[in-house]
């Protein structure tokens, strides 16, 4: 039995992580057990491929941890349920993928007993804070090791490292950071450092495939993606199905700019099918099935609930209050959303639903009314106004 104090690595398969097990192993002499935790966005060949480079670079235990499901039960469901898009763009496709990974990390070292837990971010981005806040939360008596941020290293320094130490791999830095997952895609490069140049066609991971359109039909039940073209599908499968028919048109690409947890301004371009294309068409029968006040309060608590996700605190209580209101709002969202797929965008044609609001004997807006008869209508209006007409006369 080894008696060399054990870390659990954050694994990828990176520059950074890989530089990482090498430090931990030869520099500070640790038992290292990488993890890699899937949300959807490995295939099983890379998952393969990471695990043997994890073996060579010195691993003495490699495991696969697959969240996607519990991704989708704990947090994506509450995303499509709110429409939550940051400054109503961005689907969150990274932050909310990188909490679970975190949590799943944390609950393993806190299981297999490990004295530390660490991870290869830098100082500067929003990663970081994610991943400490986690592992404090559900792992606190492991302590943390970061030996990028730590030692400050530049990409070369990592390079020049894993090189006088016998690896020979192919570090060749790639123009744009991908990092892939079931809500989305980011693509990271030179273009988003700036303010003014958009990616090129080139940057983006899916290439535009099909120039016809196909109309297709997505069923929601109490708010979540139940069926696809009268399919009956698991809402990750459905998820997954949406995503790649989506990329082969070309659709959910755009650039986000937010603001950091640290408070700088960040920049990053991303492709997102499924995500907008199920965000749209939910809110789409959302509108016709739902209150003017549901869909007003619902409103501003989801957009808490994506910022607070945004920025680390998915464990505050708080969060469990939003994800009940959100949830409580679905009793009615259940009915078929009819959408026009195109080359780089998509078309909302119509829904149908049993509890279509539109379609009340009540009234049909600018048409007619069985409630009420025009003299309520007049008495309504002048009630209606009457607050408007005394502010007026009193200031002339």
């Amino acid at each position: 039995m080894s008696t060399k104090k054990k870390v659990v690595l954050a694994y990828s398969g990176g520059l950074d992580t890989s530089f990482c097990a090498v430090y931990l192993t030869r520099e500070l002499g640790l038992e290292v057990h990488t993890v890699i935790v899937n949300s959807g966005g490995f295939s099983a060949a890379e998952l393969a491929t990471i695990e043997a480079r994890a073996y060579e670079l010195g691993s003495s235990q490699h495991e696969v941890i697959n969240v996607t499901t519990r991704f989708y039960q704990q947090c994506l469901r509450y995303l499509l349920f709110g429409n939550v898009l940051k400054n109503d763009t961005y689907p969150l496709s990274v932050s909310a993928e990188r909490m679970f990974q975190a949590l799943a990390l944390a609950e393993y070292a806190r299981e297999h007993q490990a004295d530390y837990i660490a991870h290869g971010s830098t100082g500067a981005g929003n990663d970081q804070v994610r991943f400490d806040v986690a592992f404090a939360v559900i792992a606190p008596d492991t302590e943390i090791i970061t030996p990028i941020r730590e030692l400050k290293l530049s990409r070369q320094q990592e390079i020049d490292f894993l090189q006088q130490h016998g690896f020979e791999m192919s570090w060749e830095k790639a123009k744009y950071s991908i990092n892939k997952g079931i809500w989305g895609t980011s693509v990271g490069g030179v273009e988003t450092l700036t303010s003014h140049e958009a990616l090129p066609e080139s940057a983006y991971p899916s290439q535009l495939q099909r120039q016809d359109s196909e109309r297709v039909e997505i069923t929601f039940e109490k708010g979540e993606p139940v069926a696809l073209n009268g399919e009956t599908l698991d809402p990750v499968a459905l998820i997954q199905q949406l995503n790649e028919l989506g990329a082969a048109f070309a659709i959910g690409r755009d650039t986000h700019v937010g603001d950091t947890i640290l408070g700088i301004k960040g920049r990053v371009g991303f492709e997102a099918p499924a995500p907008l294309v199920l965000i749209k068409a939910h809110h789409l029968l959302e509108k016709h099935t739902s209150t003017r006040w549901q869909l007003l309060h619902k409103d501003y608590i989801a957009n808490w609930y994506g910022t607070l996700l945004h920025e680390a605190q998915y464990l505050d209580p708080v969060m469990r209050d939003m994800e009940a209101f959100l949830e409580s709002s679905q009793q009615h969202v259940s009915g078929t959303v009819f959408v026009q797929l195109r080359p780089y965008r998509f078309e909302l044609l119509g829904i149908e639903s049993k509890y279509d609001m539109m379609q009340s004997k009540v009234a049909t807006y600018g048409e007619e009314n069985n409630a009420w008869d025009s003299r309520d209508a007049q008495g309504f209006i002048k009630i209606f106004g009457n607050q408007l007409k005394i502010s007026a006369s009193l200031n002339g």
